[in-house]
This record gives structure tokens, C-alpha cells and sequence, in this order.
């Protein structure tokens, strides 16, 4: 049954496609892949035939990303298909972004330019580190010189935006470890950085090492020296940041280079997502796909659509959504569109806290925006704990949604 809706023509919408495939798991990785490439051919037909039973009227869209997984593990052809047949049943806008990720360990200059003949003009690569033992120590499947010699075709082949993802925080990583890692980076001139912290996600190999005491996590403290590092060395480098995890860097327009997608997922602007597990935000509906990819195509299939669960969001999770994703963004949480949006004063709603924090050099507020401080970002999932209210019948019973 084809999934209808329509929206106001002047959303802007991001489009996912989740590719489930990968060489090797990962050992930090939680995101849903499979190994079994032979797999390919058949979830290649389930995922055109999602797109055709997919109908969103009155929505047009300025970003496409194709995200994985590796979708990497498909040549240029069959990411021409997959463009081609998006074309064919999304609208989108003439100069929309579109986005692939790429393992540097299987980027082949023909494959890299076969990407941008298909349409794709940025760039994302998952290089990580550029230190061989702590790649081991992650399980991936490149070196540090395959890293840079892939991301040395990607600008040859002319693509408009080139992204790197790096991870610090590791056990024993030192300020000098990363630093360099840093500096690689820049070197190899991308125009844009995603530098997280690593994070134990339940299920994975790292996890379970870390709960069986194999390995020990680097102490908070250091975690967030090494985010402090991060800043200071990008900024001096020309990096902008505009999201708590993401730098950029101008173009020739003086204009910041910013994953435009990922910040519809930063704004709540309405994304939908093709693939297993890939999710879909359509205001006020969140919904999900099945995270089984067998699952996934017998559903297909049988002509049904391959959503595993949704949910409604109340306005009292907006909210928190809000906050949350707001102050994750460098330039905050719009005011006066926070309270037109849910009839808060946001400045008034939580002036308590919103004092202690700036005596403690962690937020700013003026009239339009409150915003962290570099300091405030490193502190920002206890910041926002601060301000919503976890309980939500105590704080409706007192009229209001927050405590403050």
C-alpha cells in the first residue's frame, strides 16, 4: 500500500537511503549492516520498489544521502540506479545536495568518478584515524594511507564538498595521538569534519571488552580535553564549528560548507528514510523501517510497506527534542521561533537556570538566541536535563512542562 501524504510546498525535505551492507563490522559500530554481499542484488530491487510505493505530495527536497552501512560496497552503476529511480519519484531541487559515504578502504579512483557522473557531489569519508593501531582497535579495514590517497582521487574527480569522520576519546588516546590525527586531516583539505567522541554502544564487541573489564574508557576529563583540543586547533585552521560534533570550513561564496542533510535532522525539518532501519520524521509522526533486512524484503515484496513502528510526538517532546537539538547547534535555540512554536518564553520559562549557567560562563542569552559556550558544549546532555522535566504528569499537574 504506497504511503501517502502532503505538506505545505515550501518544507524542504532531506532524503535517506540506508545501504545495509558492509565488508566488516565494525567493532564501536551499533548501526544495522550485513555482511552477505551476495545479498545485494536482491535488497537493489527491494529498495527501488520501496521508492515506487513511497508517494509524499506537495514535499520537495534539497538533500540526498545515501548512508550505511557501507554504501560503498556498490559500484557506480548500481548508485546510478538508485539515483536515477530517487529522481524519478522524489522532487527535487536543482541544486540539492547529495551525499554518499565512502569506506577508504574500497574507493577506487573509477568507482569515485563513476559517484560524480551519477550525480553525487559530495563526499563523505568514514576514515576515523590515521593511526594504524587505534584503526585496528576499531576494526576497520583501510590504512592510513589508503585514507589519503582516496580522499587525493575524491578531489581530482571535482566533487563540490568532501567530508571526513573522526573519532577521539579512545582508551589511552593521548592529546599528541589526536592531534595528529587532526592534523592529517586538515592536510588532506576537506571541507568540512565530523570529529565524535567514541561511545559504547550496547551490543557491540567494544562494549562488551569495556563491561568485561578488557578495556578501560578514557576518564571524562580527558574526553573533554581532547574536545577542547578539537576546537581550538580547527578554529586556528579555519574550521567554523556550527553543530557540537561538525566544523566547516567557507567556500569561494564565503559561505559555510555544512552537511545541509544533517542539519534537518539538527532543525527537525521533515527527512524520510528508504531502507532497514532507516527512520522518517514527517511533523508531528516519527516512523521507522524493520532493522532486519530479510524482513525488510518480504515485506517489499508483497507490496507492503517495511515500517516496523511509529510514533506520534507530543508537544511536550517537541519541546524537549528542541532543546536538546537546539543547543547542539552553535548558533542555539531560536527564541522568538521557540515560542512561537509551542507559546513559551523560553528566557522566562527557565530564568533560574538559565542564571546559574551563565555565572557559570556555560550559556549566553540575548534576545534572539540562547547558546553554549565552548565550555557549556562539553557539558550539553547535562545541561539539558537541567532544563526539561523528566516527569511529565508532576510538571502538567503544576500547568507547566518544565521545572526549572
Amino acid at each position: 500500500m504506497p504511503l501517502k501524504m502532503r505538506l505545505p510546498k515550501s518544507q524542504n525535505a532531506g532524503l535517506y537511503v540506508h545501504i545495509p551492507f558492509c565488508m566488516k563490522k565494525c567493532r564501536y559500530c551499533d548501526f544495522y549492516s550485513e555482511t552477505d554481499l551476495s545479498l545485494r542484488p536482491r535488497f537493489l530491487d527491494a529498495l527501488m520498489a520501496e521508492m515506487e510505493m513511497v508517494s509524499i505530495e506537495g514535499l520537495y527536497f534539497d538533500t540526498l544521502y545515501i548512508g550505511g552501512g557501507t554504501p560503498s560496497t556498490y559500484g557506480h552503476d548500481d548508485i546510478a540506479q538508485i539515483v536515477e529511480v530517487t529522481l524519478r519519484n522524489f522532487d527535487f531541487l536543482p541544486d540539492a545536495e547529495t551525499t554518499i559515504e565512502v569506506n577508504p578502504g574500497i574507493a577506487s579512483t573509477e568507482q569515485l568518478e563513476g559517484y560524480r557522473a551519477a550525480g553525487m557531489n559530495r563526499l563523505n569519508f568514514g576514515v576515523q584515524s590515521f593511526n594504524q593501531r587505534h584503526l585496528d582497535f576499531l576494526g576497520r579495514i583501510h590504512s592510513p594511507d589508503e585514507a589519503r590517497t582516496a580522499i587525493t582521487e575524491a578531489h581530482r574527480a571535482s566533487f563540490k564538498s568532501i567530508g571526513i569522520d573522526l573519532m577521539y576519546g579512545l582508551p589511552g588516546q593521548s592529546r599528541a595521538d589526536w592531534l595528529e590525527d587532526l592534523k592529517q586531516a586538515v592536510a588532506c583539505d576537506p571541507s568540512h569534519l565530523s570529529c565524535y567522541m567514541l561511545t559504547y554502544e550496547k551490543g557491540t564487541p567494544l562494549h562488551g571488552d569495556l563491561k568485561n573489564g578488557r578495556i578501560q574508557a578514557l576518564p571524562d576529563d580527558q574526553g573533554r580535553a581532547l574536545f577542547e583540543t578539537t576546537i581550538e586547533f580547527l578554529e586556528d585552521k579555519g574550521y567554523v564549528q556550527y553543530e557540537v560534533s561538525n566544523f566547516a570550513r567557507r567556500g569561494k561564496d564565503r559561505q559555510l560548507l555544512v552537511s545541509k542533510h544533517n542539519l534537518k535532522y539538527w532543525t527537525m525539518a521533515p527527512y524520510i528514510g528508504l531502507g532497514p532501519s532507516a527512520h522518517s520524521f514527517i511533523e508531528p509522526q516519527r516512523y521507522w523501517n524493520l532493522s532486519s533486512l530479510d524482513r525488510y524484503n518480504r515485506a517489499v515484496e508483497c507490496g507492503i510497506l517495511p515500517v516496523a513502528d511509529r510514533e506520534m510526538l507530543t508537544r511536550e517532546k517537541k519541546m524537549i527534542e528542541a532543546i536538546y537539538l537546539g543547543l547542539r547547534m552553535t548558533q542555539g535555540i531560536d527564541l522568538v521561533w521557540f515560542e512561537q512554536k509551542f507559546g513559551i518564553d523560553f528566557s522566562h520559562t527557565f530564568k533560574d537556570t538559565l542564571a546559574d549557567l551563565k555565572e557559570k560562563k556555560y550559556m549566553k542569552v540575548d534576545t534572539h538566541h540562547a547558546t553554549l559556550t565552548r565550555q557549556g558544549r562539553a557539558f550539553i546532555d547535562s545541561i539539558t536535563s537541567m532544563l526539561v522535566v523528566q516527569d511529565f504528569s508532576e510538571a502538567q499537574a503544576k500547568g507547566s512542562c518544565f521545572i526549572y
